[in-house]
């Protein structure tokens, strides 16, 4: 199943949860309006009672009150609507918002403790190689149990969060697995789904919380006090309802997505052993994968594992059970746990051994070795370059081992002042100045002088420094860096934000020029960014059709086709392959003054808003107008890598040659 495929079944899983809520609410209507209805027919018979001298006959119990069944149907709607509301709004910032329920604590990207290093080592690979920002981190220091979590509503705000028993517990080989395993949330769009449901259940649950305030109400008459309590716990029971449908939900919802997620991860990193083991040592710890945070059972369908524990009702569990999980990535396992040797070491009363201070700095070393740098920075051997586009399709949202190895390998083989930079929310501004900067003087002068006065000379002192270290660097490296320091400007302050965007608009202006390859880079980072400055809630999906996106494409195809060659006829021939395959034979290709940056931007606003196949017909499209002429380049590659990004289909790092 491809990355659209994919995400069109997030979407229908999504039409699947409204239809669960719409039968739990009903069910909650009814069960309210006959509790209201017996209660009210209890009121007139006590009253009738007083006055029976007077001669009136009995009250009889009518199935039919309208009065009673609309205050029923409104004081529902009301309470499950309003308290879903509350939710989405309080979780609007996406992942650091889960991450907050729960106790998170963001991770530093210059820690020095061993185990979080570990992991912020693991999700950088795993960002660079999927072409997904670095989300935020986050241990919850609290948990003791094997889990794990990805939330937000699209990778522009997602957050991973593990617990302190997880980066304990695991080795390397383990914890990569199971960052693959949440990974493939992000990629196979679950997250905005499982945020969706936290909403759709708090809803549900809202009715049992005002019964149980209601019950353990101290003030007032004793009548009222009389009054209160029936009702409560009449509220409380209704709110059973909406527990089993919020827990049947979940189980509905998430079960046989963690199965695709367990073989996502065996596919990104061609370790079966490695998630197989963090599933084994869940099994035979003694903590599991239980969460102690009052927020668990609202957030459990979007763990790791289990954090409630096995359930006695089996439909009502989240995640498949253990050894189902096991044998469907594994199997010849002999069915046996493995305690991890973190727990056995506490038992036996056994102390760590600190580990050595790491040696001083070799400053002469690090000198030749920089030098030695300056003339060619190694990086991985490349892969083939992809000749159709049959083939970057295949590449969106599908992460291969030969990415993740390449992208271990690149990071590793980086010089220190980029890791620094980019892992640096100050740096990391330098560093995407630095992409952006000309090759010569006169204008890189200007530009680093119009740094230097937007912000500060150090900053313009730095972004010069990173530009010569990125001078060799092959370009296929250069875009995957800037997903990790998207990562980093997550920290940074509103105003220095707002200062970044400012320059960066300047400087991808600073030319005169059009280009599409800097304005697309400006605006993936700032599309990234956004929503964590501004609350920018993404665009729900609008268009279902092509018909009404044509105008939008034809500015997208003839921008792509102007940046292929000098020569008119190619780039004219180059527009038709592409309209041709969205069914636009007769398209002209727009002059360069109607497909300028005001237009690109207008027309990638509407087109983010596509269903997932017509996102996959337009880089269809896209990936064919470049590669008119038999082979995609590696800049063309990277090209269509930022455009798909736009669209919120992320791409892997293009393996191919110069």
């Amino acid at each position: 199943m491809d990355f659209f495929a994919r995400q069109e079944q997030a979407r229908r899983k999504t039409k699947w949860l409204v239809g669960y809520f719409i039968v739990a609410v009903i069910a909650i209507i009814v069960a309210v309006y006959v509790i209201a209805l017996v209660l009210f027919s209890g009121y007139q018979s006590s009253h009738h009672y007083h006055h029976y001298y007077d001669g009136e006959p009995a009250v009889a119990l009518s199935w039919w009150n309208p009065s009673v069944f609309f205050l029923a149907v409104a004081g529902v709607l009301a309470v499950v609507f309003g308290g879903s509301a509350y939710k989405t709004s309080e979780l609007a910032a996406g992942g650091s918002a889960v991450a907050g329920l729960m106790g998170g604590r963001p991770v530093n990207q210059d820690t020095q403790d061993p185990q979080e290093r570990k992991l912020l080592n693991v999700v950088e690979e795993m960002s660079i190689a999927s072409g997904v920002p670095m989300p935020q981190v986050y241990v919850m220091d609290g948990e003791h149990g094997i889990n794990a979590f990805a939330a937000g509503h699209t990778p522009s705000d997602a957050a991973i969060g593990v617990t302190r028993g997880c980066i304990e517990s695991l080795t390397r080989d383990e914890l990569q697995g199971v960052i693959g395993h949440e990974f493939s949330h992000i990629l196979n769009g679950d997250m905005r789904l499982n945020i969706r449901l936290i909403s759709t259940i708090f809803g549900l649950l809202c009715l049992a919380t005002i019964g149980r305030i209601l019950v353990s109400t101290r003030g007032g008459s004793g009548r009222d006090r009389n009054l209160l309590v029936p009702i409560g716990l009449a509220l409380v029971a209704l709110g059973a309802i909406g527990v089993f449908f919020g827990r049947l939900i979940q189980a509905a919802i998430s079960r046989q997505r963690e199965f695709l997620a367990d073989a996502s991860s065996v596919q990104f990193t061609r370790n079966p052993a490695g998630l197989s083991g963090a599933l084994q040592k869940i099994g035979g710890s003694a903590f599991g994968s239980r969460l102690e945070s009052d927020h668990a059972p609202d957030l459990c369908h979007m763990f790791f594992g289990n954090g409630l524990g096995e359930p006695a009702f089996d439909p009502m569990a989240t995640h498949p059970p253990l050894p189902e999980r096991i044998r469907a990535i594994d199997p010849a396992w002999d069915g046996r746990f493995h305690r991890p040797e973190s727990e056995l070491q506490a038992e036996a009363g056994r102390i760590r051994i600190p580990r050595p201070p790491p040696p001083m700095p070799n400053v002469l070393g690090a000198v030749l070795t920089g030098a030695a740098m300056a003339d060619e920075i190694p990086v991985p051997p490349p892969m083939p370059s992809t000749a159709n586009f049959n083939g970057v399709l295949d590449d969106v949202g599908n992460v291969t081992p030969e990415h993740l190895a390449y992208a271990t390998q690149l990071f590793a083989q980086l010089p220190d002042s980029l890791k620094a930079a980019v892992r640096d929310p100050l740096n990391a501004t330098a560093f995407i100045y630095a992409l952006l900067l000309a090759e010569a003087d006169p204008l890189q002068a200007t530009q680093l002088a119009e740094i230097a006065t937007r912000t500060s000379p150090a900053l313009a002192e730095t972004a010069a420094a990173l530009q010569r270290d990125l001078s060799p660097l092959a370009r296929t490296a250069r875009l995957p860096l800037v997903n990790l320091a998207i990562g980093s400007m997550r920290n940074l302050t509103p105003e220095q934000y707002s200062q970044f965007s400012d320059t960066l608009t300047w400087v991808v202006e600073s030319d005169r020029q059009i280009d599409l390859f800097e304005f697309v880079l400006q605006r993936v980072v700032q599309r990234h960014l956004a929503p964590h400055f501004t609350q920018v809630r993404p665009a729900p999906v609008q268009y279902y059709v092509l018909k009404p996106l044509q105008s939008d494409c034809a500015v997208i195809l003839s921008a792509l086709a102007s940046v292929g060659t000098d020569d008119p006829a190619a780039n004219n021939r180059a527009f038709a392959k592409g309209a041709a395959l969205l069914g636009l034979p007769y398209a002209e290709m727009l002059p360069l003054r109607q497909c300028g940056l005001d237009e690109i931007c207008t027309a990638l606003d509407h087109l983010v808003q596509g269903s997932p196949q017509i996102k996959r017909a337009v880089l269809a499209a896209a990936a064919a107008v470049v590669g008119a002429d038999g082979i995609i380049t590696q800049d063309e590659a990277e090209l269509l890598r930022a455009v798909a990004d736009s669209l919120d289909c992320p791409v892997p790092p293009a393996l191919g040659g110069e």
